[in-house]
């Protein structure tokens, strides 16, 4: 386990030194859209979508006037975007009617708006308040399992197992070189193994 994790370590370092955010962002507001309509959608198109959107509706205040189908027609391009129009009013709306227009700093005032899981609140805590959290979507779920880092059986689970195997200190890289990592060498389908060398690397 430990020189397997020195190893993990060591090649995220090297390949990611200093991981970017993939979603494009100026404020808390904009990256807390962006995380949400990144949700079964790449983040190639939030890219595209963003701008337009935020040109449209830069604030809370702005955005919980719009009609759903005005929120609709500007992220048509993402996945559940009749889903994701809804949360983004009702997100909005109660940031203006009970945190005076600002993104709340809180795990509990964040999970308790439309359409923020604990994922999703965790990347906003982590990346814009500089909380320590550690994000696991499906593919860092997916990594974890592969490399022997957690039993897979749960998200939850897989969140509790690498936060104990990283520093708190390293989490917010650490999530994102995950994030990195497996979309160039360990994807859930057409993993090759020769490309992959975490994954190849004994013990």
């Amino acid at each position: 386990m430990q020189r397997t994790l020195s190893f993990i370590k060591q090649t995220l370092d090297e390949l990611y030194p200093n991981p970017p955010i993939p979603l494009n962002h100026t404020d808390a507001f904009s990256f807390l859209v962006a995380v949400m309509l990144s949700a079964q959608c790449k983040d190639s198109v939030v890219n595209t979508v963003t701008p337009q959107l935020m040109a449209t509706a830069p604030t809370p205040q702005i955005m919980a006037e719009l009609p759903e189908k005005k929120i609709y027609s500007l992220i048509k391009l993402c996945g559940l975007a009749k889903n994701k129009s809804r949360f983004l009013k009702g997100m909005a709306k109660i940031i203006v009617e009970k945190h005076g227009g600002k993104v709340p700093n809180t795990f509990e005032e964040l999970e308790a708006l439309p359409g923020v899981g604990h994922k999703t609140a965790s990347v906003v805590m982590s990346h814009i308040f500089r909380i320590p959290a550690f994000p696991v979507d499906t593919h860092i779920h997916r990594l974890a399992c592969r490399w022997g880092l957690s039993d897979g059986s749960s998200v939850l689970q897989t969140e509790k197992d690498l936060k104990a195997a990283f520093p708190e200190e390293e989490w917010e890289r650490r999530h994102l070189q995950l994030i990195y990592y497996g979309r160039e060498f360990c994807p859930a389908r057409g993993h090759n193994l020769e490309k992959c060398v975490i994954c190849s690397k004994d013990g």
